[in-house]
């Protein structure tokens, strides 16, 4: 009791609640069993994703329109529940223990629906739509999947990245590649031997291999508990920041120098920043150190925006660009690519991104270790900034690909699917530079009582890409029908003007580019 009770503020202990030793607890071991668990975890969620498309229209009979958005809702709730999973752990749990309870509350979603999927009695009958409760078992199944996930995608890379020594930001960096790696390899498996389990055992085989994959995720990471290493959560985060924002607020007419020679003043590089806050140095009940969480998290939340418009461009690939290849040659010698399988393009792409990225990063350091300036272009803000100019990039090339393909479909000629290869090679790269160095970012310049809901933002990213995606193409009908004709109206690509779609996402791309730019400059 009295070990425990030395544990210092932001220290790490073990799982009996003592000071952890570094020799036994953590490292870089404790470290890859995460890695491993997110190739399973990503796996079984993305491959859902796609099984209850064929779920929805076959089993609970929904039509073609109301299954698409209810998996586009599905997953982006999913994403947009990482930030309350993280709320949850820097609050009140450890990134173990809530790995451990939203995973639980994922398989025990999985095992109502695969109950449901094999239970006649609670599907609806032929030609039927589901009653009042059979969708309440759906939606009750579907949207524990949703919440489990936000946890676990909210937790889990916080955690591992947890495991090792904060200051050798090299190994950092290296985990959050080699994570990124493992999503990536769990959308393969989940693009190829799901897709074709799916299609030749039937889409019920799905569910029952989601939950024995994901029961042995969960088991996989709880052996691991005797040698991970842990941080008690600090409380409310949030509520602190509003602590700091209302008194801020209620001594706006203080001056700052009074202001700021009331208490100590915590980091100094943030001194200068958003110096209003230090109002709230005058209330009694704030601290200087509360006040400095506040600045750093505020400071994340431009560069976090700064990423949205990238990822409306990775919406592309899972929306129109599987529509091109539907309409494109995709035969390989005798071999007929799957639609569902074209999005294994974009993920080999980034697997093969990732060890090429590590092997220069290694070999620039190796030679270069006396030039700052050169080890500098590897730092999480400067990977971000490439990552969201080759997404502009991607769509120009996207555009002129979608000009070439309609053009020869005009003249009854149909182009390889290989010609999406260009757009998928630079969004490919795009998103490993972008998502690897966001969550690297938001990882390392979070407060320590905030990792986990500052890592969320990569995902809420993506999440808000994919709504903003949806508003984008509703806008563009609006306003191009005002002009004649719409430029993504029906459901025939040869007489869409897609390439223009794409152009504007190019625009918009450069144009946030520029924004980021801005606020990465003034970080």
């Amino acid at each position: 009791m009295a070990e425990e009770m030395n544990i210092e503020n932001g220290e790490f202990e073990d799982w009996r609640g003592s000071k952890a030793d570094p020799a036994n607890h953590g490292g870089v071991t404790a470290s890859s069993i995460a890695c491993v668990v997110e190739v399973l975890e990503n796996m079984v969620f993305l491959s859902n994703a796609t099984n209850f498309v064929e779920y929805f229209l076959k089993s609970m009979h929904y039509s073609a329109a109301e299954s698409a958005n209810m998996v586009t809702n599905f997953m982006g709730t999913s994403f947009l529940l990482t930030i309350f999973g993280g709320f949850v752990s820097d609050s009140f749990l450890t990134r173990f223990k809530t790995f451990i309870i939203f995973c639980t509350l994922e398989l025990l979603g999985l095992i109502l629906l695969t109950i449901q999927a094999q239970d006649s009695r609670l599907l609806p009958a032929i030609n039927s739509k589901p009653s009042k409760t059979q969708e309440a078992i759906l939606y009750t199944g579907l949207y524990a999947i949703a919440a489990g996930v936000g946890g676990v995608k909210a937790a889990l890379p916080a955690h591992g990245a947890d495991q090792l020594d904060h200051s050798n930001q090299r190994l950092v960096s290296s985990f959050f590649n080699w994570f990124f790696f493992s999503l990536c390899f769990g959308g393969l498996i989940a693009s190829t031997v799901m897709i074709w389990i799916q299609e030749n055992l039937g889409w019920n085989w799905g569910f029952k291999i989601s939950v024995v994959t994901l029961s042995v995720a969960l088991c996989i990471f709880s052996m691991g508990f005797p040698i991970y290493r842990y941080k008690r959560p600090g409380g409310s985060p949030l509520s602190r920041i509003f602590k700091v924002l209302a008194s801020a607020i209620a001594n706006r007419k203080a001056s700052l120098p009074e202001a700021e020679n009331t208490q100590f003043y915590g980091e100094k590089r943030n001194h200068d920043k958003f110096r209003f806050l230090n109002k709230a140095l005058m209330g009694e009940s704030v601290a200087s150190t509360e006040v400095d969480e506040t600045k750093t998290f505020i400071g994340l939340l431009p560069i976090f925006a700064s990423t949205i418009m990238m990822n409306c461009c990775l919406a592309q690939l899972m929306t129109f660009s599987v529509q091109q290849g539907n309409i494109m040659n995709r035969s390989l010698n005798s071999f007929k690519i799957p639609t569902q399988s074209l999005s294994v393009f974009p993920l080999s792409i980034m697997l093969a991104s990732i060890p090429i990225y590590e092997y220069f990063v290694r070999m620039f350091r190796s030679k270069n270790n006396h030039h700052p300036g050169i080890l500098n272009m590897f730092q999480p803000l400067r990977r971000i900034g490439l990552g969201l100019a080759l997404a502009s990039g991607s769509m120009a090339a996207a555009a002129v690909v979608e000009a070439k393909r309609r053009e020869a479909a005009n003249d009854d000629v149909v182009l390889s699917v290989f010609w999406l290869g260009w757009q998928y090679l630079l969004l490919g790269v795009s998103d490993m530079l972008t998502l690897g160095g966001m969550l690297e970012f938001f990882y390392s310049e979070a407060p320590d009582t905030m990792r986990s809901m500052s890592t969320a933002l990569s995902w809420c990213s993506t999440a808000m890409g994919y709504f903003i995606s949806s508003v984008l193409v509703t806008i563009s009908n609006s306003v191009s029908g005002h002009f004649g004709k719409e430029w993504l109206g029906g459901s025939d690509l040869n007489h869409t003007r897609l390439d223009l779609f794409y152009m504007l996402l190019c625009i918009l791309n450069f144009i946030n580019l520029l924004n980021y730019i801005f606020w990465a400059r003034r970080y």
